[in-house]
Order: C-alpha cells, then sequence, then structure tokens
C-alpha cells in the first residue's frame, strides 16, 4: 500500500507527498501516480511532491512524473516538485516541470497558480 511508502500532510489547498525511499522506481512512481489521480478527483488536488529523500530515480519514473504534471495542468491544478537532490534533478529539468529548491518555494507557486487561476476563471466568467 502506497500509504507506508509515503507521507501525505493536506494543507489548505495543496497536499504535500513526501517519498520515504531513497530510489525512486518506476513501481513506486505508478502507485504515486494512482494516488496523485485520486486527488485530482478531490476539492483540494494541488501536489508538491517532496523529494528530499529521493536519490535516485529510474528515467521510466522521471517520465510518469512528466505525464502527471501535464494531466495536472489539463485539470487546473498545480503539480510542483521541490528539494530534488542532484542526480534526479538534472533528470526532471529537461522535462520541463515545475522544479523549486525548497517546500516553501513549491507551496508559494501553488498559492500564487491558486489565484491566477482564480482570475482568470472570473474573467472568462465576466465575458
Amino acid at each position: 500500500m502506497i500509504r507506508n511508502e509515503v507521507k501525505i500532510d493536506t494543507k489548505e489547498v495543496f497536499h504535500v507527498i513526501t517519498p520515504f525511499e531513497p530510489h525512486l522506481s518506476a513501481n513506486l512512481t505508478d502507485k504515486l501516480s494512482d494516488l496523485m489521480h485520486e486527488l485530482l478527483e478531490k476539492p483540494i488536488k494541488n501536489v508538491v511532491l517532496n523529494a528530499e529523500n529521493v536519490e535516485s530515480m529510474e528515467e521510466a519514473s522521471a517520465d510518469r512524473l512528466a505525464e502527471l504534471s501535464q494531466a495536472f495542468q489539463a485539470q487546473n491544478a498545480s503539480f510542483v516538485i521541490c528539494c530534488l537532490q542532484t542526480g534526479p534533478r538534472r533528470q526532471l529539468e529537461a522535462r520541463a516541470l515545475n522544479i523549486t529548491p525548497t517546500e516553501s518555494e513549491a507551496w508559494d507557486i501553488v498559492q500564487m497558480e491558486e489565484i491566477e487561476r482564480e482570475l482568470f476563471g472570473n474573467e472568462t466568467e465576466n465575458e
């Protein structure tokens, strides 16, 4: 079960998911993907993936995270990855993901994107 492999902390407008494993395998990433797709159906659907414990990842995992990012964007939700170590950061930088050095900065991005969605949503409604 994924809940034994990650910590989930729910905030006001997002969830912080922190994997415990030092290696992000394709199997674990698939479980994370299932969990995140479940979260996209909830009222709070933004996710910050805190990768502070992840020292390495499979290429398939990096590809899957890029797919997740696109899925979140398509659902008007935020997906930000933070606290990446050097190896995983290099793997993900080329994939045009929201990446921040700290969890605090990730929170800022999620909150800023929420404000943008509210503003642009209101503009659409007023037209």
